[in-house]
């Protein structure tokens, strides 16, 4: 085992007595509806890992940006890399556009988006924990235990789907209704999350995963702009 050599500064550091842990801020809810505004919104970056029965397991990459209407999500674009293969997912409103490398080889040539209904969050392996909804945040800050600057609880698929357009818009079948979903929140110093890891495990094709979403939230509240595909690349019809 290599040897730790402690500097003087940080021997003088750990003789000072550990500062308070940061107390969670009163009202996440009503600071995130401040921020809700037209035109601004939040961007994150995550990462996903899974694991099935036989032990396999996977791993993807995913960013995006979440763009405010007047008072919800009116928009967001979200790419994810699973190794050498992506997809990404651009929604205005009531309107998505697919692209990627699986959904490529469905499409007429010389086009490389699908325009379709806005289907929420891309999959299942999609955080369905969603910070930017003020009564998705409220759900999980009642349901959770706070300690700190961090809330920790788990809240039913059910649950979700009657608060979290970014759930319900999926249209995941009802059978799934009770999965549960455990999930830690980070909030910064003003009051809006930083960062959302969540576990669940799910029964999908008749097989099994578990899955852990870590995602990190940054620039609450600058401007964004989320823009649909150029028209000459879009269609309606699959090959």
């Amino acid at each position: 085992m290599k040897k730790r050599i402690l500097s003087t500064v940080v021997f003088a550091m750990l003789t000072v007595a550990a500062a308070p842990a940061q107390a969670a801020p009163k009202d996440p809810v009503g600071v995130l509806k401040a921020t809700v505004a037209a035109g601004h919104g939040v961007r994150f970056t995550g990462d996903v890992t899974w694991t099935d029965g036989t032990d396999e397991r996977g791993a993807r990459d995913i960013k995006g940006v979440f763009q405010f209407g007047r008072k919800e999500i009116a928009a967001f674009d979200i790419t994810a890399k699973d190794g050498d293969e992506y997809e990404r997912v651009i929604a205005i409103g009531k309107t998505g556009y697919y692209s990627g490398d699986q959904i490529s080889r469905l499409l007429p040539e010389g086009k490389t988006w699908y325009k379709s209904k806005n289907y929420g969050m891309p999959d299942s392996w999609s955080q369905f924990i969603n910070p930017a909804e003020p009564n998705t945040l409220a759900t999980l800050l009642k349901n959770g235990k706070t300690t700190g600057n961090s809330v920790s609880g788990s809240v039913t698929l059910k649950e979700l789907k009657a608060v979290s357009a970014w759930v319900s818009a999926a249209k995941i079948g009802k059978e799934h209704d009770g999965l549960k979903i455990s999930y830690t929140l980070t909030l910064s110093s003003s009051g809006l999350v930083s960062r959302v890891t969540s576990t669940y495990t799910m029964a999908e094709d008749g097989e099994s995963y578990t899955s852990t979403v870590n995602t990190r939230y940054t620039k609450w509240g600058s401007k964004v702009s989320v823009t649909a595909p150029d028209p000459s690349t879009v269609t309606t019809k699959p090959r």
